[in-house]
């Protein structure tokens, strides 16, 4: 199971894109704002110029936060705050550029805007720029780069990072293949929440690949990934509950939920998770 595209906060319905790391906002509000509350703080900044109220009121109208989804104006005031020179801004405008939001889709130009970011500090940029490399967006493929830059990212305690370097080593590109290297690094992600790293380490328990065969411990992992939204293991949960007993079934489902109420998939203050 390869990256896939994920952002940075836990988008509801976000579907196979919801790890890729993408759309950041600055934390000018408290984490139990809510959308409407968010987008009044957020405008009266914005219309003063303010780069980070203006990257945060572009993300709220970009995913349909507490107004109605429209990614004409998301653009605009994420543009605005680009054109001040706002990181958090270069690096989300690269996610426009790249998935064609509200603009014609320009890989080559998200990746400059990635590098731009990414070399100023920006972590997600890191990973996305990473990805880039990893499949040829905008740039000539190179595994070893992409490994470099999903590193830099890890290294600073990225979970998307951290999932996506452990890619790279369980498919032994950029790196020797190594399945314990990406077992560590997919639990580190999966232990904050990074569902597409809960999946891979569910299956690695599943199948006893660099660890031992956990079934019971496997269900968790892909069934807290469900609660979150992320379907792609879904498949695993019914064949995995027939081999525990039903008091392993009901620890099991226990723990996924505890560790969904510690990682809810919704909510404003998701995007405080890292400012």
């Amino acid at each position: 199971m390869g990256p896939c595209p994920q952002t940075q906060v836990l988008v509801p319905g976000s579907g196979n894109q919801s790890n890729r790391m993408g759309l950041s906002l600055a934390p000018i509000v408290g984490p139990q704002t809510t959308p409407e509350e968010a987008r009044k703080q957020f405008a009266k900044g914005a219309h003063k110029g303010y780069a980070p109220a203006q990257v945060n009121l572009g993300v709220l109208y970009a995913y349909g936060w507490g107004v109605p989804q429209d990614l004409g104006t998301a653009f605009y005031w994420i543009g605005l705050a680009a054109d001040q020179g706002n990181v958090q801004a270069l690096a989300n405008m690269g996610i426009f550029y790249r998935n064609g939001w509200g603009v014609r889709q320009d890989p080559a130009k998200a990746f400059r805007l990635f590098q731009t970011a990414a070399q100023a500090g920006d972590v997600g940029a890191m990973t996305n720029l990473g990805y880039a490399y990893d499949q040829g967006l905008g740039v000539t493929k190179s595994p070893l780069l992409a490994v470099d830059w999903y590193r830099r990212a890890a290294d600073r305690g990225d979970a998307t990072g951290q999932n996506d370097l452990g890619d790279m080593y369980l498919r032994g590109e950029g790196v020797p293949q190594d399945d314990k290297t990406a077992f560590d690094l997919f639990s580190k992600a999966a232990n904050q929440g990074n569902t597409a790293a809960c999946v891979k380490l569910g299956y690695m328990y599943m199948t006893g690949r660099a660890t031992a065969k956990d079934p019971e411990t496997a269900y968790m992992w892909i069934k807290f990934a469900t609660l979150a939204g992320d379907s792609r293991g879904a498949e695993y949960l019914h064949p995995l509950s027939g081999k525990l007993t039903n008091a392993q079934l009901k620890q099991a489902n226990e723990r996924a939920q505890s560790l969904y109420v510690a990682h809810p998939a919704s909510g404003v203050q998701q995007v405080y998770v890292r400012p």
